[in-house]
């Protein structure tokens, strides 16, 4: 049964709260752009893709209710203007990830032509924008296809060392189905080398401090079945060294990447970068082109968001009572009292430390003046 992260039919949105997991699968309910603001916010719902997808469609959803209540603006140009305030609102929920203003910008172009339209009403603007927002849900999990079985043929070609061998890869934070409409990026890669029985194992490092990766990736590679294990973060640089491990590729997801290949991912991604390149071991970026921000020129550019204290201080966790045995969902503070953090949730690796940036248009390398030239993929 395929993970289903995000439901949406007839204005109805519901989404798995990743808080929650792996412990308790519980779906909450996202009727309103408010409700779509905290769910992203407090990391409900996280992963480029999905946050701009669940921004959009709680806008539509919010379209849909106002509709049946007969509560719509009543112009034309008044709820242009309404979807344009809520599309803006949304976009300041996390604001390193692109895909989200990406999709802000294209949502604002497509009620803005239907607001201008001769006698457009506003029931007209809201329904262009409640099937433009349900189209971005289907392009995406069809992207993100194809992405997969592009990386899958691209490290079997070049980073095997015999045409029959199957691929060892190691991956950073979570990019499959709880960050995208359903299928992912990096881990789509991984689930499209395991249908073609080309995967030997798949590692997964935990994500200090907010453990995607042992909370959720760790859970979407046991639900498919595909052999994997985990290892803290700490642990890359020795899994690498140690004799017969034979990590093939590294494939990380991206929240933004510039221009010249430069890309922000999940903090602890650079690390894995220098360390691939120490070991010879292919390093890729895994990427819808909703992700790919022209308008960035290099990662120097980049906003990265900086997280609260407590991700660092306190760790989220089962714990079991030592008399009575039952188990409950606790929060554990693991550092001392009063020290200082410092929380950054994402870090810019540069593109001369990346093989090759994986999108649904193919796999970008770095042309013969070593660079990336990503223009290219939007022709």
């Amino acid at each position: 049964m395929v993970l289903e992260a995000i439901r949406y039919k007839d204005g109805n949105l519901s989404i798995i709260d990743q808080l929650q997991l792996p412990f308790v699968e519980r779906y909450i309910e996202v009727g309103t752009s408010e409700e779509g603001w905290r769910t992203i916010k407090k990391m409900q719902v996280r992963g480029a893709p999905a946050i701009a997808i669940v921004a959009v469609l709680s806008i539509a959803s919010e379209l849909q209710g106002l509709v049946t209540q007969n509560k719509l603006p009543s112009s034309a140009e008044e709820a242009e203007a309404f979807i344009i305030e809520r599309l803006n609102y949304l976009v300041s929920s996390r604001p390193t990830a692109v895909n989200l203003s990406d999709a802000a910008r294209k949502l604002e172009t497509i009620v803005s032509t239907e607001s201008q339209s001769p006698e457009s009403t506003a029931q007209e603007v809201a329904a262009a924008f409640i099937r433009a927002a349900e189209a971005m849900l289907v392009k995406d999990l069809e992207d993100n296809k194809k992405i997969g079985e592009n990386g899958a043929r691209w490290i079997s070609a070049n980073a095997l060392p015999t045409q029959n061998s199957k691929a060892t890869v190691l991956t950073h934070c979570n990019t499959g189905s709880l960050a995208t409409s359903g299928y992912g990026t990096a881990l789509g890669v991984i689930r499209s080398l395991m249908s073609s029985d080309a995967l030997q194992h798949a590692y997964c490092t935990e994500t200090r401090p907010y453990n995607q990766g042992s909370r959720l990736t760790a859970f979407e590679l046991i639900h498919d079945n595909i052999p994997a294990t985990l290892i803290t973060d700490s642990m890359a640089a020795a899994l690498l060294s140690r004799p017969g491990s034979h990590v093939n590729a590294i494939i990380v997801g991206a929240d933004r990447v510039a221009a010249n290949g430069d890309t922000a991912n999940k903090i602890g991604t650079y690390g894995l970068a220098v360390l691939a390149r120490y070991h010879g071991v292919k390093f890729l970026v895994a990427a819808p082109l909703t992700t790919i921000d022209l308008a960035t020129l290099s990662g120097d550019d980049i906003v990265i968001e900086e997280r609260p204290s407590s991700e660092v201080t306190n760790i989220k966790g089962l714990q079991e009572d030592d008399v009575t045995g039952d188990v409950r969902l606790g929060i554990v503070r693991i550092a001392a009292n009063g020290i200082n953090v410092w929380n950054p949730a994402f870090d810019v690796t540069p593109s001369t430390l990346i093989d090759g940036i994986i999108t649904e248009k193919g796999v970008a390398e770095r042309g013969a003046d070593g660079r990336f030239h990503l223009e290219g993929l939007f022709e």
